[in-house]
């Protein structure tokens, strides 16, 4: 147990998918891995997350309801099926009542959900909330922060310098905390021939991009994870397969750090307003380079991080030179290394986690957030 007061926790976890390996996205893996690490340090974490998550209790209402897709083409990771918002709102009610009534005592609210209603808990209850903005503004969370006075025991953080001005931009203002990686999870690689691509198989994170690079540059591909849009899948990457350009599938933690430990260099393709960049952070523990689009908050993650190119958004030659120039270096005997160290030295999970416990007990004691530490990653305030 560490010097801080055990407390007690509730996790509000992101409602879509459930909380468990392999995580459907790095905002589940995020929260998964802070409460076990809560858990570890002596907390008393309950959770609140989607049926079927990891480190659910007994409290029935702490259980929340996946989509119900009618047909599998019809999931999607940005909508909702008829009825869904209906059944969240039912379900984040009860979850309120069990608050309310002392039948879920707790001290302070770590809430990662998409859902405006944890946000009103600090009013409506008096709960101390501490907010963590893992998205773009998304106009429900913003509607439900601008009901608060400011008098709440309520506090935002956000997960890059990008996020917290594009959430202050719509009224809401925000300390940045970087989001971790566990060096335990991601270990060093030896390196490879192979490039490859990881993540969320969905439109904003561009895949085919990738491939395309690849195949420009005459290299071999790797690509692994959860297919996000059916249709997507089958439109723009299932055409592309064969030829050294393989689909993996999802896969376990341990199996898929080491097919990027392996492989030359990861390219990051997000064609959206990536709020962070996990999978940059993630591929850098274990080694190996990264190549990567310029999108949102993708260039705070790779900033002064050796082995490392960032170019335009979109731009697939320049994705492919630069990658072959990385995979290059590794057939060079890249000091792998030394790019872990740089990665550890500023994601470390260990770091990240007994700075978000700091806050999370000053939150709890009714005495304000406190400043954090390594500025060039949090601490920053976006707005206040």
């Amino acid at each position: 147990m560490s010097g801080v007061e055990r407390l007690r926790i509730l996790v509000v976890a992101p409602e879509r998918h459930a909380l468990r390996q392999p995580h459907a996205g790095g905002l589940e893996a995020v929260v998964w891995n802070r409460v076990r690490w809560l858990r570890r340090q002596g907390h008393a974490v309950f959770l609140c997350a989607a049926d079927g998550s990891d480190f659910l209790g007994a409290h029935p209402e702490l259980r929340l309801p996946s989509p119900r897709w009618n047909r599998p083409e019809d999931a999607s990771d940005s909508l909702s099926p008829r009825g869904h918002e209906q059944r969240m709102g039912e379900a984040f009610h009860r979850v309120r009542h069990l608050l309310a009534t002392g039948m879920l005592p707790v001290d302070v609210v770590d809430n990662h959900s998409l859902h405006p209603d944890p946000i009103l808990w600090s009013r409506d209850l008096g709960l101390p909330v501490v907010t963590t903005l893992h998205t773009p503004p998304l106009p429900g969370m913003v509607e439900a922060s601008q009901r608060l006075s400011g008098r709440e025991p309520h506090r935002f953080l956000a997960v890059s310098q990008f996020t917290a001005r594009a959430w202050s931009q719509a009224g809401v203002d925000s300390f940045v905390f970087a989001n971790g990686v566990d060096a335990d999870q991601w270990r060093l690689g030896p390196g490879g021939r192979d490039w490859v691509w990881f993540g969320r198989i969905v439109p904003e994170k561009a895949p085919h991009l990738a491939i395309r690079a690849a195949l420009r540059a005459g290299a071999h591909l790797r690509i692994a994870g959860r297919i996000g849009d059916v249709t997507y899948f089958t439109r723009e990457i299932e055409p592309l397969l064969g030829g050294g350009i393989d689909y993996l599938g999802p896969m376990s933690l341990p199996a898929l750090s080491a097919v990027i430990g392996a492989s030359a260099v990861a390219l990051v393709t997000p064609v959206w307003d990536e709020p962070f960049g996990l999978v940059a952070a993630e591929t850098l523990m274990t080694g190996t380079p990264v190549a990567a689009f310029d999108s949102g908050g993708i260039g705070e993650v790779l900033a002064g991080m050796p082995a490392t190119a960032v170019v335009p958004a979109g731009d697939v030659g320049a994705l492919a030179r630069a990658a072959a120039g990385l995979a290059g270096l590794s057939r060079w005997g890249l000091p792998r290394g030394r790019i872990r160290d740089a990665a550890a030295a500023r994601y470390s999970l260990e770091l990240r986690h007994r700075e978000i416990e700091r806050v999370l007990s000053v939150a709890a004691s009714g005495s304000g957030v406190p400043a954090l530490a390594s500025a060039d990653v949090v601490g920053t305030a976006v707005g206040a």
